[in-house]
């Protein structure tokens, strides 16, 4: 476990040397270095692992999001997933009835989502604990029911032959070539997530987190960004769920969107650390895989996921990013101990 801190704190260590440089530098570097991850798979195992891989960047996105309103605001949401399907099935069926691209087809769909997320939104940001869940989780449901009922969001059947998004003659129909589309996606929902965390919008996210009271005593509007976190939330659920619909073969169903998808989000923040943005993104790596690889165990996902939930929750309560947050603060306090010490001798 030593040897795991001590390689994460020396990548944290990296990024902010090159962040010194130019603050886009990090994030140049890492893309690039994962654009030839699909040749590797394929090398390694086979096609279906570079369809894992663009999964995981579509979970790491909607894993972002959710982390925004719950680990930045404190909002107890568990109706992410049907914003998610809102955003799938409103960009599938614009592509699919009105003959728009992917480029056209992809923002209305965010749009939908973020739409949707006000509307979810007002009502609920007068509500707390339990009682936001139980509202959060309705949408959630409701979202599915409607669509697994409603013949033109695809029924029994679901969506199918949803198209690819192109560039010219180049068209996004392989995993391959969807995997640099969702790559791209998922490194600017992240930076974009780091950039709110450190904004004036972030702090105040944090404040209502902490005690909405207090903040609301010290001047911060607690239903505004109560709603904004919402909307936020939705706009990544939103483009996760364009993403999903068009990825080939281009095909969604309401099983897509069950409370099972929903519980699996959580606990991706829950195992990376709530509000802790690169432990949510360790997180929807590992219970992605591991998701995928107990499929034949479907039944007893719900309870495998939950049972796990309840374990990290009583024996690592701030999860994978909050143990690397205390080795790197222990780290630098022994660092700074030693320093003090040496000077004085």
């Amino acid at each position: 476990m030593t040897a795991i801190y001590s390689i994460f704190g020396r990548i944290s260590e990296t990024i902010e040397k090159l962040a010194a440089i130019h603050r886009l530098l990090p994030w140049i570097l890492a893309f690039a270095l994962l654009l030839p991850l699909p040749q590797i798979l394929s090398a390694l195992f086979n096609d279906y692992y570079i369809y894992l891989a663009n999964k995981i960047c579509i979970f790491i996105l909607l894993s972002v999001g959710l982390n925004i309103v719950k680990g930045f605001c404190g909002q107890v949401t568990v109706g992410h997933v049907g914003l998610y399907a809102i955003g799938a099935v409103s960009s599938a069926l614009i592509s699919l009835h009105f003959g728009w691209s992917f480029w056209l087809a992809f923002p209305i769909g965010i749009l939908a989502a973020g739409l949707a997320g006000i509307v979810v939104g007002l009502p609920s940001v007068r509500l707390e604990g339990a009682y936001l869940a139980l509202a959060t989780l309705g949408l959630g449901e409701s979202v599915r029911i409607m669509i697994a009922v409603t013949p033109l969001f695809g029924s029994s059947t679901g969506l199918l032959s949803i198209p690819a998004p192109t560039i010219g003659s180049f068209t996004f129909d392989s995993y391959t070539n969807y995997y640099y589309l969702v790559l791209a996606a998922a490194m600017i929902g992240i930076y974009l997530s780091f950039s709110i965390l450190r904004s004036a919008t972030g702090r105040a996210f944090m404040a209502v987190r902490e005690d909405t009271v207090a903040a609301a005593v010290h001047g911060v509007n607690v239903t505004k960004y109560k709603l904004l976190a919402f909307v936020i939330s939705a706009l990544y659920a939103g483009a996760a769920g364009g993403l999903f619909a068009h990825m080939p073969p281009g095909y969604i169903h309401h099983n897509n969107f069950t409370i099972i998808e929903m519980v699996t989000l959580l606990l991706m923040i829950v195992l990376g650390g709530i509000g802790h943005i690169w432990g949510g993104i360790i997180g929807a790596i590992i219970v992605t895989i591991i998701y995928d690889q107990t499929l034949e165990f479907y039944f007893y996902q719900p309870l495998l996921f939950g049972l796990t939930m309840v374990l990290i929750v009583i024996f690592m309560p701030r999860g994978i990013g909050g143990m690397i947050d205390r080795y790197l603060a222990t780290k630098k306090f022994i660092a700074s101990q030693e320093e003090k010490s040496n000077a004085a001798s």
